[in-house]
């Protein structure tokens, strides 16, 4: 995946079996965090205005999203919890600039593949017939911070 998303789709590649080594130890996993969903309801322009600077997005706006859903990949090493359903505050007041077109990059999709290899060890790839997720095994964010503590401690 890493491959074609460095080449844009126009590598090619050849290889050619070597022979079994003994075991390396774990699969390294990626450097990037998640950027994860803290409440349930539906994405807003504004709101992935905003995210898109902290990451890629895997969700376009009006998309409906969970606690605990994976909405995007951190440019960061740590996971973070966001709000992707924020909406912008209305006042009485006009601006020539206030409100101005919303320009957002496209998401990317994630394939099966992808995601699959996308998954750190606290998280799962939830595949429906419409959809490919990934989202935390737990979803809560109090239960995740725990978990967390726990397992730093002991």
């Amino acid at each position: 995946t890493e491959f074609l998303t460095e080449t844009r789709g126009t590598g090619l590649l050849h290889h050619v079996f070597d022979g079994y080594e003994p075991w390396a130890g774990e699969l390294r996993t990626r450097p990037t965090g998640s950027l994860v969903a803290d409440r349930r309801g539906a994405v807003t322009a504004y709101a992935s205005y905003n995210l898109q600077q902290r990451g890629t997005l895997f969700v376009t706006p009006t998309t409906e999203v969970y606690e605990g859903m994976v909405v995007g990949e951190n440019s960061r090493g740590d996971d973070m919890d966001v709000n992707p359903t924020k909406e912008k505050k209305l006042t009485n007041m006009r601006s020539s600039t206030g409100d101005e077109l919303v320009r957002l990059t496209p998401p990317r999709a994630l394939s099966l593949e992808q995601a699959l290899e996308f998954c750190r060890e606290d998280e799962c790839a939830e595949v429906t017939p419409a959809t490919v997720r990934v989202r935390k095994v737990v979803l809560s964010a109090g239960d995740r911070g725990r978990q967390r503590s726990r397992s730093a401690a002991g």
